[in-house]
C-alpha cells in the first residue's frame, strides 16, 4: 500500500474509533441518570485502564517492528492470541470477585469481566493490522463496530442500568472481532503462534506497561480515589468533560500506538522528529479549536449530548481544553522519544505522572472539582515540557559524534 493511502486509511480509522468512543459515552449519558452515569463512568474508566495496559504490553511493542516477513506476521498473530487469552483469564477473575460484592457498580464490573475478551481482542487486531501496514482492514473492522454499537445502544431505553449498558456495548464488538480475526488469519496464514516470548523477563511490553501504570492509569485511578473519599460526582463531572474531547483522546492514544509504522517510513531521524513536532502542533491547535467550539455550544445542545451531566461538565471545559492542548504536545514528545530510544521514556513517565497526581489532589483541595481539572492541566503541561527537553538532549547527544567526524576530530567508520 502506498504511503499516502496508508496515512489516509489510518487517519480515517482513528476517526471512526474516536467517533465510536464518544458515541458510547454520549449514549450512556443520555440513557442514564446523573448517578447511574457516574457508575457507568467508573466502570468504563476501569475498562480504559485495562485497555491501556493491553495496548502497552502487546500492542505498542508490536508496532515498533519493521518489515512484513514471517517473524512480523507471527508476532502479530501471537499478540492477538495472547491478548484474548489474558483478557479471558482477567475477566473471569474480575467477574468472580464482583459476584460476591453487592451493588450496581459491582454488577456492572462483573459484566465488564465477561465482555473483556471481546473488546480487548478487537482492539489488539487493530495493532496487528497497523504493523502489517494494512490499516484499511482496521478501518473496515471499526466501521462495522460503529454500526453495531449505534444499533445496539439505540435500542435501549432511558433508565437502563449500567450493567445492561456495559453488556450491550461489549457484545456489540463481537461481529467486528470475528471479521478482524478472519482477515488477520488470512494475512498471517502459516505463521507460527509463539506466546512464550511475551512472558519472558525483559519483554519490551513490561516496560511500556510500567510507563502506562505510572502515567495514564495513575491519574485515572486518582480520579476514582478522589471520588471515593471526596465527592462521588467528581468522577462523573470529569468523565463528562473528557467525553466531549473523546475524539482527541483516541487520536492521542493512536499517535503513540499507531504512529511508529507511519513515521517509520521517513528514513532520516531529524526529519522524523520534525514531523512529530509538526504533528504535536497540529493536534494542539485541534484541541484548542475543539474547546472553543464546545464553549460556544448552547445549553440545549449540550444537554442533548450529556443529559443532566452537562451542567457540571460545561464548567470544566476551559480547564479540560487546556489540558488536552498540553496533552497533544506531551503525547507527541513521548512518541518522538519512543522512536529515538524506547528505553528513555520511563523516567519521564514516573516523575511527571506522579507530579500530575499531586497537582490533581492539590487542585481539588484548593478549588474542588474545578481545581482538580486545572491541576490535571498543570500536570500535563509539565510533562509536555519535560518530554521535548529530553528529545532535544538525545538529538544533541547523537549529533555530536557526527559533527566530530565531519570536523575530522574522530575517525569515520570503515
Amino acid at each position: 500500500m502506498r504511503a499516502r493511502t496508508a496515512v489516509l486509511c489510518s487517519v480515517a480509522d482513528q476517526g471512526v474509533a474516536a467517533l465510536t468512543n464518544i458515541l458510547v459515552l454520549v449514549a450512556a449519558a443520555r440513557l442514564s441518570t446523573v448517578a447511574d452515569f457516574a457508575r457507568f463512568s467508573a466502570v468504563y474508566l476501569v475498562f480504559t485502564v485495562l485497555l491501556g495496559v493491553s495496548g502497552a504490553y502487546t500492542g505498542q511493542p508490536l508496532v515498533l517492528r519493521r518489515g512484513g516477513g514471517e517473524e512480523t506476521r507471527s508476532a502479530c498473530r501471537s499478540a492477538v492470541a495472547f491478548t484474548v487469552l489474558a483478557a479471558a483469564a482477567l475477566g473471569a477473575l474480575l467477574a468472580a470477585v464482583c459476584f460476591l460484592v453487592p451493588g450496581d457498580t459491582a454488577w456492572a464490573l462483573l459484566t465488564l469481566g465477561l465482555v473483556l475478551p471481546v473488546v480487548l481482542g478487537q482492539d489488539a487486531v487493530r495493532y496487528a493490522f497497523s504493523t502489517l501496514q494494512q490499516p484499511h482492514l482496521a478501518l473496515l473492522s471499526d466501521l462495522l463496530r460503529l454500526a453495531c454499537v449505534l444499533g445496539a445502544l439505540g435500542a435501549q431505553v432511558y433508565g437502563a442500568s449500567p450493567a445492561r449498558l456495559i453488556t450491550v456495548w461489549g457484545l456489540s464488538a463481537l461481529p467486528a472481532l470475528l471479521l478482524s480475526a478472519a482477515l488477520l488469519h488470512r494475512s498471517t496464514a502459516g505463521a507460527p503462534l509463539v506466546l512464550r516470548p511475551m512472558l519472558r523477563r525483559g519483554h519490551l511490553g513490561q516496560r511500556f506497561t510500567v510507563e502506562f501504570g505510572v502515567g495514564n492509569a495513575t491519574s485515572q485511578l486518582s480520579v476514582l480515589g478522589l471520588g471515593a473519599v471526596g465527592n462521588p460526582l467528581l468522577v462523573g463531572a470529569l468523565r463528562g468533560a473528557t467525553t466531549l474531547f473523546g475524539p482527541l483522546n483516541v487520536l492521542f492514544t493512536s499517535a503513540t500506538s499507531f504512529g511508529p509504522p507511519l513515521l517509520g517510513r521517513i528514513t532520516e531521524e531529524r526529519r522524523r522528529v520534525r514531523a512529530t513536532a509538526a504533528l504535536a502542533a497540529a493536534l494542539a491547535a485541534t484541541a484548542g479549536l475543539w474547546a472553543t467550539v464546545l464553549a460556544l455550544l448552547p445549553d440545549s445542545a449540550g444537554r442533548q449530548l450529556l443529559g443532566d451531566t452537562w451542567s457540571v461538565a460545561a464548567a470544566l471545559l476551559p480547564a479540560t481544553g487546556s489540558q488536552y492542548a498540553a496533552m497533544a504536545v506531551g503525547t507527541c514528545g513521548m512518541l518522538a522519544l519512543r522512536m529515538l530510544d524506547p528505553r528513555t521514556t520511563l523516567a519521564v513517565q514516573v516523575v511527571f505522572s506522579l507530579t500530575a497526581v499531586a497537582f490533581l489532589a492539590g487542585g481539588y483541595v484548593i478549588g474542588g472539582v474545578l481545581g482538580a481539572a486545572w491541576g490535571l492541566f498543570l500536570g500535563s503541561l509539565c510533562k509536555a515540557a519535560a518530554t521535548w527537553i529530553r528529545v532535544a538532549r538525545i538529538r544533541r547527544r547523537k549529533a555530536a559524534p557526527d559533527e566530530a567526524v565531519t570536523a575530522g576530530v574522530l575517525p569515520s567508520a570503515p
